[in-house]
């Protein structure tokens, strides 16, 4: 919990950071007090910015019963709230939950991945996901991707301005000046990767091994991410950057910049970890 704290500090950190190379000490103030309201929003809502992102439709018993079935076996066994169930109109196969804890948790589905699974396979990715859910790793990730969001933005903004000439001069000690701008539109969006790397490589790890745990059956997940990776290849996901460390395998990874970006470990050694829980 502490390096994952450290993480999300570093991203907002990257946001003051543009506020000094872009403002002076104003821009600081200013990128301070957008930070904090960022904070306080992707905490509340970017659960909701990410299901209307991806079209995603919520699911009544009668439209998806197997779905409905699998998650209420599943979360009485891990001692969880129902989630809302959704399911997002992609022929990608992809899953991912979302939400700020367990009371207030979703998992959606895409169509394509309804279609690819059996219903053992399937069990193990809804048991994945419920496992992001009982390790509250839906918060962490709902933040970064917003922050990440964020610093997206800006680096764009900073582009242009330092294009168009509308930075602060070169000579201005209180700011970054154009080439600092430059720099910045650069680097920081490559660190808030970076760092939502970090932050979702080792949280997969052992949503991995909960979920294996919570299935009772580690090689119906391991067969899963197996068709996934390969699904994946096939029909990338039209998903964007910032939010790609939501799903349970890279929806980019059809794209080879993506794949050197991962922001998932790779899938031969997460399939590797699961048949070894299996022996």
């Amino acid at each position: 919990m502490l390096r994952t704290t450290l993480l999300l500090g570093a991203l907002t950190g990257l946001i003051l950071l543009f506020g000094q190379y872009m403002g002076g000490q104003g821009g600081l103030v200013i990128a301070f007090i957008f930070a904090v309201v960022m904070n306080f929003g992707s905490y509340w809502f970017s659960d909701k910015i990410v299901l209307r992102m991806y079209g995603a439709q919520e699911a009544s018993e009668a439209q998806a019963p197997q779905l409905h079935r699998i998650v209420h076996n599943l979360t009485v066994r891990a001692g969880l709230p129902m989630p809302k169930l959704y399911v997002i109109p992609s022929e990608g196969a992809n899953a991912f939950a979302t939400g700020r804890d367990p009371n207030h948790a979703a998992v959606a589905v895409t169509q394509g991945i309804l279609r690819l699974m059996d219903e053992r396979e399937l069990t193990g990715v809804l048991a994945l996901e419920l496992a992001h859910v009982k390790n509250r790793d839906i918060l962490i990730s709902s933040v970064a991707g917003t922050l990440a969001g964020v610093i997206m933005m800006l680096a764009n903004m900073a582009q242009w301005a330092a294009i168009f000439g509308m930075g602060r001069s070169d000579d201005d000690e209180d700011g970054g000046g154009m080439f600092g701008m430059l720099v910045m539109a650069f680097l920081a969006p490559l660190a808030a990767m970076i760092i939502q790397m970090a932050i979702s490589r080792t949280r997969e790890f052992a949503a991995d091994r909960t979920g294996a745990a919570l299935s009772g059956d580690p090689l119906g997940l391991a067969s899963a991410l197996s068709k996934l990776g390969l699904a994946a290849e096939r029909i990338p996901m039209d998903a964007s950057p910032q939010t790609s460390h939501f799903f349970i395998v890279n929806p980019l990874s059809g794209q080879s910049v993506a794949r050197f970006f991962s922001t998932h470990p790779p899938l031969e050694e997460r399939i590797a970890r699961l048949r070894a829980l299996a022996r």
